[in-house]
């Protein structure tokens, strides 16, 4: 997915361009626009690395579906004449598998195997990047046209970048946070994207910096993209099997990231996750394309919401995905200002500052979601419902 920022802002206004801005005039609502596609490597395959996914116990004799998943990873593994070492790193919660270094040969093998269900080469998932500095302000137009409430005792699970834990405007909970990130275990947020998505979903009402939707909500980073921005497709199945494992209905899973390709085993782990009561807020991606093209903003079911972006004056924000096969909501995602690291402040657009605004209602009102009209000048003529508390 595509991720389009905006201004950086600290107690100093200082302004500081990073990289690829453009002027776009005098609107003060949108000073500067400044689209970024993903980073170059993003949806790039990853040699000898696959993540595979057993079928579930009940396409499997029940013989196999009582084994524990470690004799049965061992009896899979044994079959196939491969080492335990190959095995990287297991996921579970719901929907079992693992990720292994193996060749293509022994990953075309796996997928005939009657315990697997589905056998997919790891992907890259990577952000563009582009801010620069300004200055906060408490209530936002964005967070206005949306609504805001109090979100204390409500949980939001935030797969992204990490989340900065210092900051003074969020409610972090480092406890429970993890980092899915090979060799980098720390939580801490180095690129910003996360702690701007985590500052929308739940910034504290404290009178500094800005508010959220669900004001001091507790937010869990899990981190799944380095400090550029990159990662691995495993990193968010394995982050997703770690909410399936502990979070509980109500709680509300943020994904403001995507692949550039459809990935099954990564819309399955979503739909997964939904089914146990959790719902899931999906960033539409900024390409200009249909939502269907890309995984998991394709993904549909209960409790799975895929959310585009709008402008302060209701416009389909013309980087926004789109398609009502898949897209449920719009909310505001152009020129949104929030948290940032180093305890700043930033703006920043694009569809993943959508989909935390819904992430924000849902803590507050559950799937009671009330609508504030329809979105203008959209790409394929279909009805969007803007959403609102």
């Amino acid at each position: 997915m595509r991720s389009v920022r905006h201004f950086i802002i600290p107690a100093l206004a200082i302004a500081l361009v990073i990289y690829g801005c453009k002027k776009k005039g005098d609107d003060t609502t949108d000073p500067v626009e400044c689209t970024v596609g993903n980073g170059i490597t993003n949806g790039r395959l990853i040699d000898n690395r696959y993540i595979i996914m057993y079928k579930p116990a009940s396409a499997i004799s029940a013989e196999v579906s009582t084994l524990s998943t470690t004799r049965k990873l061992s009896a899979l593994l044994k079959s196939h004449e491969l080492s335990e070492t190959a095995v990287l790193s297991r996921f579970s919660g719901g929907i079992q598998g693992f990720v292994a270094n193996i060749n293509a040969a022994k990953a075309a093998e796996l997928s005939t195997d009657p315990l697997i269900e589905k056998v997919e080469q790891d992907r890259i998932v990577a952000l563009g990047t582009c801010f620069e500095i300004a200055a906060p302000t408490l209530v936002t137009w964005n967070v206005k046209k949306t609504g805001f409430g109090d979100g204390t005792g409500k949980t939001a699970w935030v797969i992204d970048t990490g989340i900065e834990s210092t900051h003074p405007d969020l409610n972090v909970d480092v406890n429970r946070s993890r980092s899915y990130v090979s060799g980098d275990n720390s939580i801490e947020d180095l690129n910003g994207h996360g702690t701007h998505v985590a500052g929308i979903i739940g910034a504290k009402n404290n009178l500094i910096g800005t508010l959220g939707v669900a004001s001091n909500a507790t937010l869990i980073a899990l981190k799944v993209l380095n400090e550029e921005g990159e990662g691995n497709l495993s990193y968010i199945i394995q982050a997703l099997a770690y909410v399936n494992a502990n979070a509980k209905a109500g709680d509300v899973v943020n994904i403001s990231l995507g692949e550039e390709d459809a990935s099954e085993i990564f819309d399955a782990q979503v739909r997964q996750t939904a089914s146990l009561g959790i719902f899931v807020t999906i960033a539409a991606g900024n390409d200009g394309k249909p939502a269907s093209d890309f995984s998991p903003a394709r993904a549909n079911g209960t409790n799975i919401f895929t959310v585009a972006a709008i402008d302060s004056l209701n416009n389909f924000a013309d980087f926004s995905n789109y398609g009502t096969d898949c897209v449920d909501f719009a909310a505001p995602g152009k020129s949104i200002l929030s948290s940032y690291t180093q305890k700043r402040y930033a703006y920043m657009s694009g569809t993943s500052q959508a989909a935390p605004h819904l992430a924000g209602l849902l803590l507050l009102n559950g799937n009671n979601i009330h609508i504030a009209g329809y979105t203008k000048n959209n790409p394929d003529n279909g009805v969007y419902p803007i959403a609102m508390k």
